[in-house]
């Protein structure tokens, strides 16, 4: 496996999508095939221009029947939601789909899709798998890696932290409800409480690898904080008073006690904007067991010399994916799973 080469197509190129191709331009590993995007702009472009890069010799379409008739080992799949009928028909073409989108392990609440997933497979001779940063890494892979040096774990807590003015897009800031009257963003449902779902996979991949079995997953009443002044942003301002940042909370119950809690904390200012003043510190991952010996681990980007940090949220997301395309195209046809996968193997990372 170490010398094979993998024929690759990437599906996307937002901002997962974009890391993707400039990593398959990069590594010797891969062969950048084809590139699907959805703008017309992009349309006819090489791949490297779309991304910034030197020309790849690869030019983008729009033309989906093109792209699944490609010759290609891998589809590395990096849409905001995925479309499974989609995903299916590049299974069954004889692709092996890599993907952030979604499915990184089986729940109940995805048990038709899965069905679906797996029967693709089974047509095609082919494997898919689910990764990112989280779910699919931070949320499970870390926590579990780290529960290999525990002698006893009594409950996993996960926190997210995310500062959106600085590290997301700016179109989150509407869609996640920033800027919203506090009663009025507490009397609706959130992008993030809709996500419950996604993230419970973590919980059941967890669960399923520490060998115990999840009773329910609850949530907590979502706690906001709100601007104690106007804060700009590029897309006009969240005004005084109005919500600034939010706080959820999802539970993972085990024998009738709380085994995995997670946190989701996204913010769009400091404490010293922030009624009541929320410290919770840079964008970063944090994950505390508490158990025997209490242990804890943080994933955040690096401070410069200048001071400054990027988080490299959007790179994690791509590469937790990527790195794992070798193991899963050798892998035998079907869902693979990050438990299925043990130990990825990363090609071509080490290079002049």
């Amino acid at each position: 496996m170490s010398e094979r080469r993998y024929r690759v197509i990437q599906w996307m190129t937002g901002d997962v999508g974009r890391v993707g191709v400039r990593h398959f331009a990069e590594n010797p590993v891969y062969d950048l095939v084809g590139v699907l995007v959805h703008t017309a702009e992009k349309v006819g472009k090489d791949a490297g221009e779309i991304v910034g890069v030197a020309p790849t010799g690869v030019i983008a379409t729009d033309d989906i029947d093109s792209i699944i008739a490609l010759d290609a080992d891998c589809v590395f799949y990096t849409p905001i939601i995925m479309d499974v009928d989609t995903v299916c028909r590049l299974l069954r073409s004889g692709k092996n789909v890599v993907t952030t989108s979604g499915f990184f392990h089986p729940t109940e609440d995805f048990a038709e899709y899965g069905e679906n997933i797996r029967a693709a497979c089974r047509e095609g001779g082919t494997s898919f798998h689910g990764s990112g940063i989280h779910p699919g890494y931070a949320g499970d892979v870390l926590p579990l890696t780290l529960a290999r040096v525990m002698s006893r774990i009594d409950t996993i807590r996960v926190y997210e932290v995310v500062n959106v003015l600085t590290d997301a897009p700016t179109d989150h800031i509407e869609w996640m409800g920033f800027g919203k009257d506090k009663e009025k963003f507490l009397a609706e449902p959130t992008i993030l409480g809709l996500g419950l779902p996604f993230f419970a996979q973590s919980m059941y991949m967890i669960a399923d690898g520490l060998g115990v079995t999840i009773e329910k997953v609850t949530a907590a009443d979502v706690k906001v904080a709100v601007a104690t002044t106007d804060i700009p942003h590029e897309l006009g301002r969240i005004p005084a008073g109005m919500v600034a940042a939010q706080h959820h909370e999802w539970t993972a119950w085990v024998d009738g006690n709380p085994l995995i809690v997670f946190h989701a904390i996204y913010l769009t200012a400091g404490p010293d904007m922030l009624e009541p003043a929320w410290e919770w510190g840079t964008t970063r991952y944090r994950i505390v067991i508490d158990g025997d010996p209490p242990t804890e681990l943080t994933l955040q980007g690096v401070h410069q010399p200048d001071g400054t940090m990027a988080h490299p949220g959007y790179d994690w997301t791509a590469m937790a994916a990527i790195n794992a395309i070798p193991d899963v195209c050798e892998a035998a046809p079907g869902w693979i799973t990050q438990l299925d996968l043990g130990m990825v193997r990363p090609r071509g990372l080490v290079r002049k």
